[in-house]
């Protein structure tokens, strides 16, 4: 009978990926032509000048064009700062008047004190590759809305994503990007610590590029210990579709996990499980689907099948993310639910919404079952069952049947700030721009409970699109102790378009809104600027914490005065890269 459930399971859920496509590059491909290329002139002069190939470091803060000239000034040498057991970023520029080829990245031990090194197996260099980008919005105002003609949003081509590819060829007249991430052992001596890094074409002499690290005698926690409620929603459906592995397969999962461990290692918290066919009324290319199967027998009663809700929760486990399971969702966008009839052996849907009948008959059977398979799993108390942007009246009525079915479950909502909310909700995050009065947050603290934020496609800034500011990603980071919050929250981590790699625009929202990371665990400049304000944060808690223990009132000021100008108004008038350089320096001078 288990078995038969199973089958069931499955072939509920087998039709959630699209037709597959014969075009979906693993490894090489092909990027898609600019549509605004650069000077031919200025490629021209370089070549006048006796400069037909360049190697230069940048700045990570620069989205840099592919067939334009950079306006850089030369620099062999790269300097930064570290905590032990961080990671810091750096990006190098190749630009060439010549086609090169079988281009290659190498980087050398960084040799510090005593014989202490940062291997440079601790270091990943690797290219940036273009994406096509539109712009967040024609008015500036929001980038959210139905955009079927891709050529109303002024496309173009950007630097994004972080490729896995290590060996590339560079066309003429364009431009390199090489991105660097350097994670810090935190078991080494402080100190300065220097290497190289080397790139290789043929026909061409190696060009070589000072890297130095300055490591100072603090520890970064590691990421799972990190205090930041990280919360970004994963899409298992996309991953499916995309590497065209049968869901749930062990194909699937081994597809999954370089990119969840990934962001695991990026301080993540959050499981993002499914109880429900569509919640979001499938909104993304790969729509979510449901991880419970339901089945209601010819007698009426009910049978709920957790084993894709299981083998889920336990592969995301195994990943390193372990400290919360949010379960979307009572109220979904349709307000419509599925389930299996054994009477008509067909599915069936109920048609409710919350405070109705047959809206309670649903939900009350099952979650008192679950509550129940829960407990047997020892996750009953990691577990959220999750709403998001939903109106209050239907909230009130959900939370009846919730309490209803076991007063023990803790209920977690993303959406505007309620008074009449807030003491039901464990996990509340609420908008931008909105702040928890003063003495409801440390209400909550005390009682235990989270209290984030998120951004959405409503905010122009600051945000992760793939037309946003770098330093913008950085910036959410110190807004989360700036706005005293507990932590971020993002509504897609992995939620692909159809063809991810080489375009991220999509048929609603602005580029780059439904995911931060590409196939194949490509990561991009923007996660990766993303991990550095989630860095800093820890670093603003650790230091608050000692400078308040030590009573040390003139650093603490010092370190609260910097992040209190983390406000909107001051990165409207300033820009984030300002912003976040102008703190960072404040930062590392403790």
């Amino acid at each position: 009978m288990k078995k038969f459930y199973l089958f069931i399971c499955l072939c509920l859920l087998g039709g959630n990926s699209r037709a597959q496509q014969n075009d979906m590059p693993m490894g090489e491909y092909e990027e898609l032509s600019d549509p605004k290329p650069g000077d031919p002139l200025a490629w021209k002069a370089l070549e006048t000048q006796g400069q037909p190939v360049n190697f230069s470091w940048g700045t990570t803060d620069e989205r840099y064009s592919k067939t334009a000239v950079p306006a850089v000034k030369k620099s062999k040498s790269w300097k930064s700062v570290a905590w032990k057991g961080e990671r810091v970023n750096a990006q190098a520029l190749l630009w060439t008047t010549q086609p090169l080829r079988k281009v290659t990245i190498e980087t050398s031990n960084l040799n510090g004190p005593k014989g202490d090194v940062i291997p440079a197996s601790a270091i990943e260099a690797n290219f940036v590759r273009y994406v096509m980008t539109d712009i967040i919005s024609k008015d500036g105002k929001s980038a959210c809305g139905h955009r079927p003609n891709k050529a109303d949003f002024d496309s173009s081509l950007v630097a994004d994503l972080i490729d896995v590819n290590r060996v590339l060829s560079v066309a003429p007249n364009t431009v390199q990007p090489i991105w660097a991430t350097v994670w810090v052992p935190a078991d080494i001596r402080a100190g300065k610590y220097t290497g190289t890094m080397t790139v290789r074409a043929e026909g061409v002499k190696p060009m070589v590029l000072d890297m130095e690290i300055q490591v100072q005698n603090r520890t970064l926690p590691a990421p799972k210990d990190w205090t930041v409620h990280l919360d970004l929603w994963q899409n298992p459906y996309s991953i499916a579709r995309y590497h065209q592995t049968p869901l749930w397969s062990d194909a699937h999962l081994d597809a999954m996990r370089p990119l969840m461990t990934r962001l695991a290692n990026a301080g993540q918290k959050v499981i993002t499980a499914t109880m429900m066919y569509k919640p979001w009324n499938g909104q993304t290319y790969d729509y979510f689907d449901t991880m419970v199967t339901r089945v209601k027998k010819i007698d009426g009663s009910w049978i709920f099948d957790y084993a894709i809700f299981d083998k889920w929760v336990e592969f995301m486990m195994s990943c390193g993310i372990d400290k919360q399971i949010n379960c979307y969702t009572l109220i979904p966008w349709n307000l419509s639910f599925q389930y299996y009839d054994q009477a008509t052996n067909s599915l069936k849907y109920v048609k409710a919404k919350p405070g109705e009948t047959a809206y309670a008959a649903y939900w009350e059977t099952f979650l008192t079952s679950f509550a129940k398979h829960l407990k047997e799993k020892g996750w009953f108390e990691k577990t959220t069952i999750a709403m998001d942007e939903r109106p209050l009246d239907a909230m009130k009525e959900a939370l009846k049947v919730i309490k209803k079915a076991d007063s023990g479950f803790k209920v977690s909502l993303a959406g505007n700030y309620h008074a009449e909310l807030e003491e039901d909700l464990y996990d509340y995050c609420i908008a931008f721009g909105h702040q928890f009065p003063a003495d409801i947050k440390a209400k909550r603290e005390k009682q235990g409970k989270l209290s984030t934020y998120y951004t959405c496609c409503s905010e122009p800034l600051p945000n992760t699109f793939t037309s946003s500011p770098l330093a913008e990603a950085t910036w959410i980071g110190w807004h989360i102790a700036a706005g005293n919050y507990d932590g971020y929250l993002r509504w897609a981590f992995n939620s692909w378009n159809q063809d991810p790699l080489r375009d991220a625009r999509f048929i609603t929202w602005a580029a780059g809104d439904c995911f931060m990371v590409y196939p194949n665990n490509r990561t991009s400049a923007r996660f990766e600027r993303l991990i550095e304000g989630l860095q800093d944060y820890e670093k603003i808690v650790i230091l608050r914490k000692e400078f308040t223990e030590k009573g040390d009132l003139a650093k603490l000021e010092k370190l609260n005065k910097a992040i209190e100008a983390f406000q909107l108004q001051n990165l409207v008038k300033d820009g984030a890269a300002v912003m976040v350089n102008r703190a960072r320096d404040v930062l590392n001078r403790f």
